[in-house]
């Protein structure tokens, strides 16, 4: 079956053998007269640089991968996501946050309770019960801050949701347990929720394959995507690459690099066979 498909690395260090994987499970999930796409997903300056952007696609067609062009870059796309967040405040379904990390971590530790979301902690909704009044002083002083999608408002509008895991089955969506998640902040008019969600719609991507760490993170895609009135693709979020004491590879970790395994005379096939993929 053709499908199209996507990896979508951040140009923040070089790739690794989880990306091989991961890009080579994209690729061949697009199937025979499939479409594979690449998309950079730079909305983080700070930590994003065009040598880093440079060596992925290097590493891309070192690989033997062919991807269409034009390569979507996020950094270019702000007003498209910009517009759907409007959309979504119109709607009444965002509020703004003024609590820096360690209030928030105040709060959670006064609570005595500390689940987890996609995204850590999970936001115990402090600023969600400010008055309007309040809400407008604040942004008008230029207070920081960021913008929260009021999970149970949202959910009380979509209703029933479900997704459709290739290797899972059929999921019930249950964004609400990863709390009132960021969609925004004043300096950003994205994150990574809202502009992963838009990019798969607007690239009309019909299977997102990615790693198995994301499988929570599909929860709140599905609601957005009710919101937004996107459609959904299936998903298959496959079996990360760990190294040889069962720990995932990162960046942060220096998992060797395509880069330096190319250096060392490794070939694409002997990558792809390292990788988990012969």
């Amino acid at each position: 079956m053709a499908e199209t498909t996507r990896f979508a690395p951040s140009p923040t260090g070089y790739l690794h053998l989880g990306h091989a994987y991961s890009t080579l499970f994209a690729y061949r999930a697009k199937g025979a007269g499939g479409r594979f796409l690449l998309r950079i997903e730079d909305i983080d300056r700070t930590r994003c640089r065009p040598e880093f952007e440079a060596a992925i696609l290097e590493d891309l067609a070192w690989l033997g991968l062919r991807w269409e062009e034009p390569v979507r870059r996020q950094s270019e796309h702000m007003d498209e996501y910009r517009a759907a967040l409007g959309q979504l405040e119109a709607a009444g379904l965002l509020y703004p946050c003024f609590c820096t990390r360690a209030e928030i971590a105040a709060e959670i530790a006064r609570s005595g309770a500390a689940p987890h979301g996609p995204d850590g902690p999970v936001y115990p909704g402090t600023c969600r019960h400010l008055v309007e009044q309040d809400r407008t002083v604040r942004r008008n002083a230029g207070k920081p801050f960021a913008l929260r999608l009021d999970v149970a408002r949202s959910m009380a509008r979509a209703g029933h949701l479900t997704w459709h895991d290739r290797g899972r089955g059929q999921i019930e969506a249950r964004p609400e347990r990863f709390g009132d998640i960021v969609l925004a902040r004043k300096e950003t008019p994205t994150s990574y929720h809202l502009s992963v969600t838009l990019d798969d719609a607007l690239q009309r991507v019909t299977l997102v394959t990615r790693g198995a760490d994301l499988f929570e993170a599909t929860h709140i895609h599905r609601l957005l995507q009710a919101l937004l009135g996107l459609p959904t693709p299936d998903y298959h979020h496959h079996a990360l690459v760990r190294d040889v004491d069962g720990k995932r590879l990162a960046k942060r970790d220096e998992a060797p690099t395509l880069r330096a395994l190319r250096a060392s005379g490794k070939t694409p096939e002997e990558v792809g066979a390292m990788a988990g993929l012969s």
